[in-house]
């Protein structure tokens, strides 16, 4: 039996819309149920207003009305969010939004060959000592699962989207089962409209800021004191991409981080440090790039010169992957507007 006992599968109600759906479902666990409903049952008015359905609670028992379309994916994304919880984590907003998307996504065939296709909403996850991550979107669940099976994964997309926070996870994964020895964390130090020499301090201190996301996601993965233990041991490291020139990296998770503004050169030595037992992980999006003018992308070449090369794998990321505050997406989408907008009249002209 899964999380959720359905009693009543969709059936006509008395209204007559043949298109409409009635679905009872009754929880096995009152303290989960209250922690699925949320305070003030503020998760199912959550999934009402995001699915246009009307639920309704009493006890541990939902009665989901709507389309039956709709009415089945509300179904999917409570029996996603119930197994969260009987798994001992917590769920809040932002869990409700990505079980929402990961059910209305759960039919679609998924464009990696590493992927099956799914009826039931079973999303990946990462596993750490600290926390488990489960995928919120079906392009972080692809790209969950392709950083599960390939040894060069590529994550392409906006900001906010969790292709970062998810590639230091998965890497924090690997180093805690010791699949990995250590963990090399890289980003281009390229001003996004600053300049480095004007900052303060010696090298560290100035490449300390570009490296700040980095550290960010680690703190938030794995307990502070072994964060920094292991960074004082180098079973972490956190370095400029300048830093990689002439080295191996062998038995290691390797991440390089906006990737988009390495030059064609800087992205081929650092694709050629991968060594014996490890995995390489390149984040980036190709719409914040920062290099100078008439300079070529080391990523936007790397995914023309690589495409179709056995062993790797890019996973796209869109607006629709933002699982920051809702005004992100929007933000994002209007920039992919004017973009697209710019790009048309130029052409034009």
């Amino acid at each position: 039996m899964s999380a959720a006992e359905v009693k009543n599968l969709p059936q006509n109600l008395p209204s007559g819309a043949s298109d409409m759906a009635h679905i009872v479902l009754t929880f096995d666990n009152n303290k989960l149920a209250s922690a699925l409903y949320g305070q003030f049952d503020e998760n199912l008015a959550r999934l009402e207003q995001k699915l246009g359905v009307d639920i309704r609670s009493r006890g541990n028992q939902l009665t989901i009305k709507g389309s039956a379309s709709a009415a089945e994916q509300a179904r999917r994304a409570l029996d996603n969010l119930y197994g969260i919880l009987q798994k001992g984590a917590d769920i809040g907003q932002s869990d409700v939004d990505g079980a929402v998307r990961m059910a209305i996504a759960a039919d679609d065939q998924l464009t990696l060959p590493t992927l099956e296709r799914k009826g039931k909403v079973s999303a990946a996850q990462i596993s750490t000592r600290k926390k488990t991550i489960y995928a919120r979107s079906l392009n972080q669940d692809a790209y969950m699962r392709a950083l599960e099976r390939s040894e060069l994964v590529f994550g392409i997309g906006p900001a906010g989207t969790g292709k970062t926070f998810l590639a230091v996870a998965h890497a924090a994964m690997l180093l805690e089962r010791g699949m990995v020895e250590r963990i090399v964390l890289s980003r281009p130090a390229v001003e996004a409209g600053e300049r480095l020499g004007f900052l303060p301090g010696d090298m560290k201190e100035k490449v300390d800021p570009y490296l700040r996301p980095l550290y960010d996601a680690l703190y938030d993965i794995m307990p502070a004191d072994k964060v920094e233990r292991a960074i004082a041991a180098e079973v972490i490291e956190i370095a400029p991409l300048a830093f990689m020139r002439g080295r191996t990296l062998a038995h290691a998770a390797v991440i390089l981080d906006e990737a988009q503004n390495t030059t064609p050169m800087q992205m081929k030595m650092f694709l050629t440090r991968l060594g014996e037992n490890s995995r390489m992980i390149v984040t980036g999006d190709p719409t914040q790039i920062d290099l100078p003018q008439n300079t070529k992308s080391g990523l936007l070449e790397a995914l023309r010169i690589l495409d179709g090369v056995t062993g790797m794998v890019t996973v796209r990321f869109n607006e629709g992957d933002v699982v920051r505050h809702p005004l992100v997406a929007e933000i994002v989408k209007a920039y992919d507007r004017d973009g697209k907008l710019a790009r048309g009249l130029g052409a034009e002209g």
